[in-house]
C-alpha cells in the first residue's frame, strides 16, 4: 500500500552518488503518472542531494467539497551527472526517492521531516479524528467522539492498518459506527431546537480530510459593502439640472456576509477541533437556501485569527464563539 505524506509542511527527496565525477543532480517530480516538475542542483560524490518536494506536490492538489477526499499519487526520482545542469553522462540509474499520496495535511514540529499520515503508530482501522483523553476503556471504544444534531445524517474518514483512506456514512439515528475491526466511533446525538438546527462548518483537518464540526448555539449574521463614488456633471445645454439625477455617483460596490457562530459546550480534550479549525486553509459552511427548503454549501474564511483554549478548571464550560467570512463577494463579480 502507498504511504500517505502530509503536504502542508516540508517533504524532502534525497538521494547520493558514489560515482567520482559527480557533478549535477536531476530530479524528476512525477503526479499522477505525469512528469511535472524537473529540478537540477550541483552535486557531489557521496554526499546527500536534498530536494524539498512538497510544496511543488502541493500545487497539484485541487481541493473541492466532495467525498472520499483529494489525493495525488506521486514518485519521485534523483538521476546524477558528471557534467553542471545536468548534462555528460548519466553517473547510474534514476534513483527513486520519496513516493506515495499526498494530501493537504499537516504535521507539526514534534513530528519530525517527512511525516506520514496518521502521524502515530496504528495498528487497526481507526478514525482520522483527534482522540478523547483520557482512555478509559481497555476496549478502545472511548478514543473517537463527534457530536451531531438529533436526526442528522453524515460521514467520517478512516484509516486502515494498511493506510487505506476511506469514508464511512452514519445514518440520522446511529449512535455507534465501527469499521471492521477498527475502534469504535461514538457519536453523541444534541438536541439544539432550541436555537434552530445546528450550523454545519466543515474543513480539511490535520489529516488531509473532511472533517464536520456542529455549532449548536445562536447564529448572528451580518453584511458589510464598500463603494467608490465620483462627482458627475448633471447640468444640460440649457443650463438646468434634475434634481432626481444625483450628481454624486457610486460605482465599484462590494458586500461580504460574515456570520458568528457559537459552538455549544464541548469536553475539554475536543479543543483539538477547535485548533484544526483554526489552521485550516480549506472550509466550508452549510446554509439554508432563502425560498426553496434546501440546504447548500458554501466556502468561507476562518475571520476569527485566535482562540484562548478553554479547561474545565479555568470555565467550567467549554463554549467557543467563532466569526466566519463569506469567500467570495455577495454581489457576484466572476467574469
Amino acid at each position: 500500500m502507498p504511504t500517505n505524506y502530509a503536504l502542508r509542511t516540508p517533504l524532502y527527496a534525497k538521494a547520493q552518488s558514489s560515482g567520482s565525477a559527480t557533478a549535477s543532480a536531476k530530479l524528476l517530480v512525477i503526479v499522477n503518472s505525469v512528469t511535472v516538475y524537473t529540478v537540477v542542483k550541483e552535486a557531489t560524490q557521496n554526499v546527500d542531494v536534498i530536494f524539498e518536494v512538497g510544496e511543488l506536490l502541493r500545487d497539484y492538489l485541487d481541493i473541492i467539497l466532495t467525498t472520499p477526499p483529494q489525493k495525488i499519487s506521486f514518485v519521485t526520482n534523483i538521476q546524477f551527472f558528471n557534467q553542471p545542469n545536468a548534462e555528460g553522462t548519466a553517473q547510474g540509474s534514476p534513483i527513486q526517492t520519496i513516493s506515495g499520496d499526498g494530501w493537504e495535511a499537516y504535521s507539526v514540529f514534534t513530528d519530525g521531516t517527512n511525516s506520514v499520515i496518521p502521524f502515530s503508530n496504528r495498528t487497526r482501522p481507526t478514525w482520522l479524528l483527534a482522540k478523547s483523553y483520557p482512555n478509559t476503556s481497555a476496549t478502545l471504544n472511548d478514543d473517537y467522539y463527534i457530536y451531531v444534531p438529533i436526526g442528522k445524517t453524515g460521514s467520517v474518514s478512516w484509516v486502515s492498518y494498511t493506510g487505506t483512506v476511506a469514508n464511512a456514512l452514519y445514518n440520522s439515528t446511529q449512535t455507534t459506527l465501527t469499521p471492521t475491526g477498527g475502534i469504535q466511533l461514538n457519536i453523541v446525538r444534541v438536541d439544539c431546537t432550541k436555537y434552530g438546527v445546528g450550523n454545519k462548518i466543515t474543513f480539511i483537518n490535520r489529516y488531509g480530510v473532511m472533517q464536520d464540526l456542529w455549532f449548536f448555539l445562536k447564529k448572528s449574521d451580518s453584511i458589510s459593502r464598500s463603494n467608490e463614488n465620483y462627482q458627475s456633471n448633471t447640468l444640460t445645454a440649457t443650463a438646468t439640472y434634475s434634481d432626481t439625477n444625483a450628481p454624486k455617483k457610486l460605482f465599484n460596490t462590494q458586500a461580504k456576509q460574515t456570520r458568528t457562530l457559537s459552538s455549544g459546550y464541548y469536553p475539554e480534550w475536543a479543543n483539538e477541533y477547535f485548533e484544526q479549525l483554526l489552521l485550516s486553509e480549506y472550509v466550508w459552511l452549510t446554509r439554508d437556501v432563502p425560498w426553496s427548503g434546501q440546504t447548500e454549501s458554501i466556502p468561507v474564511i476562518v475571520k476569527t485569527s485566535n482562540i484562548s483554549f478553554k479547561t474545565s478548571v479555568n470555565d467550567r464550560l467549554i463554549e467557543y464563539t467563532m466569526e466566519f467570512e463569506d469567500a467570495f463577494d455577495y454581489i457576484n463579480n466572476v467574469r
